[in-house]
């Protein structure tokens, strides 16, 4: 082994060198504000989150695997500043009562926490300083706690149902500035109104958020926006402000138009208000055509294509959550258990984008979240194992004592 790949030994396990990582006194902090180690005596908030993260990061299927694996720890868990391992009922007991709420506080300032670090790296090409993109995903459930999603199954079994994370995230900073989990049959539209905006922001959506009214209210507040028109949309052309006939496989903007939308100031009145916006149609390298809208009038057609395109890095943070982390079983039946292992994976998430960008690493995601998954009680450097390890093994060494070929046919004979 070469002396750049020996390797770096400590002396505690790489679980307890992610938790260092985590401000104690912001933990504290809101622990004691939030009175949730009241009725607790041998299962501190500290300590179910630690149980949590570890159930998170090592993808175990139920609380008992969890349970089971935190006892198996042995003295290793005096580094977890824990005494030993919760019992399952214990475990169950404080992911049911103690309240989710909790872990949603810690999360956000987490999120305060480690901004400065995470807005570092910000896209160069965007003008806006302050660039966020919202949508949700659905996570399926096969239980009756959270209703909403797909039907009863023809083989009798239990009622699929699910519930949806909303989510506004920081482009700049790859982190979630909100977070709201509801039942899968909300509406997505309806969740734009929790939303507060810095004047001058931008953000951009896809066609489901569609919401005229809100449309004009963050036009009249100083906030752009960028989505898709939806299609059975019924625009007013006032103009047509810039037209270009493309070649057959030539990607750009085709069209600029500056179109009227009517909607009303109440659900199911009459529309009698107008709202103004920018229409650009656009057609990409696969020969797909969107009709983005915006009522930004400064920025370039191209730059509206480009804020749209960004919008993917959301989809990209759903994905590293469902595919890296333990959201196809959950530990707890109950609404608070499951919200509380979703702030959990949140929280586990943004543990592993702080350790990539406090790194030299530039793997990815998934290969971060396995190395940690593998070496996870391992005593080995946290920041080694990431830029340094590796999922495969490298080809053994042909023995030198290898049998003869002789001697092998009169074993095999």
């Amino acid at each position: 082994m070469g002396k750049g790949n020996e390797k770096k030994l400590v002396g505690q396990p790489i679980f307890n060198q992610i938790l260092q990582i985590l401000p104690i006194e912001v933990i504290n902090r809101i622990v004691l504000e939030s009175k949730s180690d009241r009725y607790y005596k041998s299962f501190s908030t500290r300590d179910e989150l630690t149980s949590l993260l570890f159930g998170v990061f090592t993808r175990c299927d139920s609380s008992r695997e969890i349970c089971d694996g935190m006892a198996a720890l042995g003295g290793k868990l005096n580094y977890l500043g824990m005494d030993s391992s919760p019992a399952k009922s214990t475990f169950n007991d404080g992911l049911n009562n103690r309240s989710e709420s909790v872990f949603e506080k810690i999360y956000f300032s987490l999120i305060d926490y480690f901004l400065p670090l995470l807005s570092a790296s910000r896209k160069e090409d965007v003008c806006f300083d302050k660039f966020y993109a919202f949508d949700s995903t659905t996570i399926s459930l096969f239980s009756q706690v959270m209703k909403g999603v797909g039907r009863k199954r023809k083989d009798d079994g239990r009622k699929k149902g699910g519930l949806k994370v909303h989510m506004l995230t920081d482009i700049h900073a790859d982190a979630a500035r909100f977070v709201k989990i509801s039942e899968a049959k909300s509406h997505d539209k309806n969740f734009l109104k929790h939303l507060v905006l810095p004047k001058g922001s931008m953000l951009v959506f896809d066609k489901a958020y569609n919401h005229y009214l809100q449309f004009a209210e963050w036009t009249a507040e100083g906030i752009n926006f960028v989505c898709r028109l939806k299609d059975n949309a019924i625009p007013e052309l006032q103009e047509v402000r810039f037209e270009k006939t493309l070649s057959e496989k030539e990607p750009g903007v085709m069209k600029e138009e500056h179109i009227h939308l009517q909607y009303a100031l109440k659900q199911g009145g009459k529309k009698d208000q107008t709202l103004s916006l920018r229409k650009v149609s656009y057609r990409d390298e696969k020969g797909r055509i969107y009709r983005f809208i915006t009522n930004n009038w400064e920025i370039s057609n191209e730059e509206v294509a480009l804020m749209y395109r960004y919008r993917w890095t959301i989809e990209l943070v759903f994905k590293k959550m469902k595919q890296n982390f333990q959201l196809h079983f959950f530990y707890s039946e109950s609404e608070n258990g499951i919200k509380t292992q979703i702030w959990a994976t949140l929280i586990a998430h943004l543990l592993l984008t702080v350790i990539k960008r406090k790194s030299n690493s530039k793997k990815a995601f998934s290969t971060m979240a396995a190395l940690v998954r593998i070496h996870l009680i391992s005593y080995l450097g946290l920041y080694w194992v990431i830029e340094n390890g590796r999922r495969s093994y490298n080809k053994r060494i042909k023995s030198r004592n290898k049998v003869p070929d002789g001697v092998q046919l009169l074993l095999f004979n």
